[in-house]
């Protein structure tokens, strides 16, 4: 079984903020170049710098329910819609709530959550389209976020798995809803983006008996490390584990039929600095995965 492969290394920096040719600022982001080589997809994750919030949301906060200016948190999406060449109106947004729902998002969408929570897609925790014309995000902040796309039949989708997405099978159900506008599993390529490590992740048994039901018994990363170590219990005698929760997806991933050398992590994790982090600061933004087709007309070409 193949290994899955960081993109970059961790210490490899952002791509530096810079200005669009029309002279709209940047925002730093992190990309894959595995997805870029595919030739059907652009897609970033953005760090927390380039932007214009202050204080515990300084200063890419992409997030309007964390407390933040949304003043603010506005000229952060329509930086990071401008990394990809798009407006901020072309971006859609979720509500997102730990589920497994996804929505199959089209051009009437756009702009749904850019600008208030109060028209953003409600109870999605996974986006999926065939148009180009929109820009997908998912936002996080320890939470692993994944884009997948189908090159061939130009099919995209983007994940939000926290633990409770992950147990409850977001992937699978993100990969059966791109098998439904025309993806084939065994065609697609994954980009993992900075999440929780491991060391940092200590779960109890709720968790740890997830991802068995979902993985198995002895459940592993495509590398064949485990995804569950055993911890020591707390005071009270509770078992507690680190979980591996990328790795848990991305063993999701090839159990949905994803070939393990097609999942490719950037090799950042969300508490390395680069990022907001929910586990290391109390408030703090978020930071996303923004995703675009390459075509615009919602056909395959």
């Amino acid at each position: 079984m193949g290994v899955v492969t960081p993109s970059s290394s961790p210490t490899t920096a952002a791509t530096p903020a810079g200005r669009t040719a029309e002279g709209s600022p940047l925002l730093e982001v992190v990309r894959w170049p595995a997805l870029d080589a595919t030739g059907a997809v652009d897609a970033v994750v953005t760090t927390r710098h380039g932007g214009v919030s202050s204080g515990p949301w300084a200063t890419a906060n992409l997030g309007l329910h964390v407390g933040d200016d949304p003043a603010a948190v506005v000229t952060n999406r329509s930086r990071a819609a401008a990394s990809l060449g798009l407006p901020l109106d072309a971006l859609v947004f979720a509500h997102q709530t730990h589920g497994a729902e996804v929505a199959v998002v089209t051009a009437t969408d756009a702009g749904r959550g850019t600008r208030t929570e109060s028209d953003a897609l409600d109870g999605v925790d996974a986006l999926v389209t065939t148009d180009g014309s929109v820009g997908l995000v998912i936002m996080v902040a320890d939470c692993v976020p994944i884009v997948l796309v189908d090159p061939t039949a130009e099919v995209l989708g983007v994940v939000h798995a926290g633990w409770r997405g992950t147990v409850g099978g977001v992937v699978r159900a993100t990969v059966a809803a791109m098998v439904g506008d025309g993806a084939a599993p065994e065609r697609l390529v994954a980009g993992i983006g900075p999440s929780v490590r491991a060391e940092d992740y200590q779960v109890g048994s709720d968790v740890a008996d997830g991802i068995v039901a979902l993985l198995g018994d002895d459940p592993r990363s495509p590398s064949g490390t485990p995804v569950l170590r055993p911890d020591p219990p707390d005071p009270a005698g509770t078992p507690r584990w680190r979980c591996d929760l990328a790795g848990a997806n991305a063993a999701a991933l090839v159990a949905c039929g994803v070939h393990p050398d097609n999942i490719h992590d950037t090799g950042h994790h969300s508490g390395d600095g680069a990022f907001f982090s929910d586990r290391v600061a109390r408030p703090c933004g978020r930071f996303a995965v923004v995703a675009r087709l390459r075509h615009h007309s919602g056909t395959v070409q």
